[in-house]
């Protein structure tokens, strides 16, 4: 074993960085048989250098990030304060100046990606980035080295554990949305600003990511159709109960029938009862993929935290350490395939559909004519009335978005419809 160590920059030492730092110190014996190599914490970038920051050598702690990852002695920059600046400035500079990256950071990924590979290709380095997408799960490694051989056709998940922990209280307790956020928020589940995960954006990044990776095609975070979860309510989940579904917010990438082309979205969806995905529990994250060879897989695990993010970050290190040890570097960009992704217009899938209507004869076939006309088929209809009011829920059989988006505009126009109450897709049969 050689006994120079291999120096490594931490940027970043909040909730992440800290436990990197732990695990590297406390585990360095075994990291160091596992490497080859021992390796050496070298200096830690942060914005607070007066923090105390228990088992961390207060003289590796600095202010000046540029000045660290330009040092030119950093064999590895672990990456993990997150955001596009100055994150991207920073792995750029630390590819240019001889360091291999590991990374955390989802939105930087999925926004410059293909531009950071590019860089870590012109200069022979690494970049590795499995804690970006689902915390302790291994799931990137296995898509890009596993199932290399493979051909994956769609990639379904539960990619944010703060958005399953709220929607999971709203189904088991029958919360509304607003009472489950807070609870969430109490558990230390949500930020304090939980935008980023009710609103879709943080699994909308992690689509990117994936379905870049799964199809070999370069998919932008703007490629990625994004709704949040704000707007379900407890009505939403009885209904998704009648139909023996439950309701998640879904990451779903997916090839198209005919190979040409890719879509990525994010939204929340009923999902049977039925498939793996539903079990889901808590603040926990699942991943299921379908190909042509292995058929059908699922990943499930601790998507987000300290320690599990950590545990990422450090299978990375090892990997990319072992590399610049052998003189070689692991995968980079394949994107090879350049398939194009679809708009959310082009999406094929099943409707539910609830609908405030007049209680009086003649509604349904008003309303059913107007399904025809727009070429979306229905599979079921149920509908309750009481005091000159009543409730009608259609499900279609698989449509196009466009196609649902054009009846829903029509049904509006009815003078017996009062109200489009919710639409959902049905995802996972």
């Amino acid at each position: 074993m050689r006994t120079r160590p291999l120096k490594v920059a931490l940027l970043g030492c909040g909730v992440v960085g800290s436990e990197v730092a732990r695990i590297m110190t406390t585990h360095a014996d075994d990291l160091a048989q596992r490497i080859g190599a021992p390796i050496e914490l070298a200096g830690v970038a942060v914005r607070r250098p007066s923090k105390v920051r228990e088992g961390i050598d207060p003289d590796l702690v600095t202010t000046d990030a540029t000045a660290l990852v330009k040092r030119g002695d950093i064999d590895v920059v672990v990456e993990v304060i997150g955001g596009i600046e100055p994150a991207r400035t920073l792995i750029t500079a630390a590819f240019e100046h001889g360091a291999s990256v590991v990374s955390a950071n989802k939105a930087l990924l999925a926004q410059d990606g293909a531009a950071l590979h590019a860089v870590a290709e012109q200069h022979g380095k690494d970049l590795y980035y499995e804690a970006a997408v689902a915390g302790a799960i291994p799931l990137i490694r296995p898509l890009r080295e596993s199932l290399a051989g493979d051909k994956v056709n769609r990639v379904l998940g539960i990619v944010n554990g703060t958005t399953n922990f709220i929607l999971d209280k709203m189904d088991s307790t029958g919360a509304g949305y607003q009472e489950a956020l807070d609870e969430a928020t109490a558990l230390g589940y949500a930020e304090a600003d939980p935008t980023a995960d009710v609103e879709g954006f943080d699994a909308a990044a992690k689509a990117a990511i994936l379905a870049g990776i799964a199809f070999h095609s370069r998919v932008r975070l703007d490629d990625v159709y994004r709704e949040g979860m704000t707007e379900v309510t407890a009505a939403d989940f009885a209904s998704a109960k009648n139909m023996g579904c439950t309701i998640k917010l879904l990451a779903i990438c997916e090839r198209a029938e005919d190979g040409g082309s890719v879509t990525a979205r994010v939204h929340p969806a009923m999902i049977p009862l039925t498939h793996p995905l539903a079990s889901v529990r808590g603040a926990y994250n699942a991943v299921f993929v379908e190909s042509d060879a292995s058929g059908q897989l699922m990943f499930y695990g601790p998507g987000a935290g300290g320690s599990p993010t950590a545990s990422a970050v450090l299978g990375d290190l090892v990997a990319v350490c072992r590399n610049r040890l052998s003189g070689a570097t692991g995968p980079g960009e394949s994107a090879y395939a350049a398939l194009r992704v679809s708009p959310m217009g082009d999406v094929v899938t099943r409707y539910h559909i609830s609908l405030d209507v007049a209680d009086k004869p003649g509604v349904l076939a008003q309303v059913a004519t107007v399904f025809a006309e727009g070429g979306v088929s229905i599979d079921t209809v149920r509908q309750q009335g009481k005091d000159g009011e009543a409730s009608l829920v259609v499900v279609t059989h698989r449509a196009s978005d466009a196609s649902l988006s054009g009846t829903v505009e029509a049904l509006r126009k009815l003078d017996t419809v009062r109200g489009v109450a919710s639409i959902m897709r049905v995802e996972g049969e």
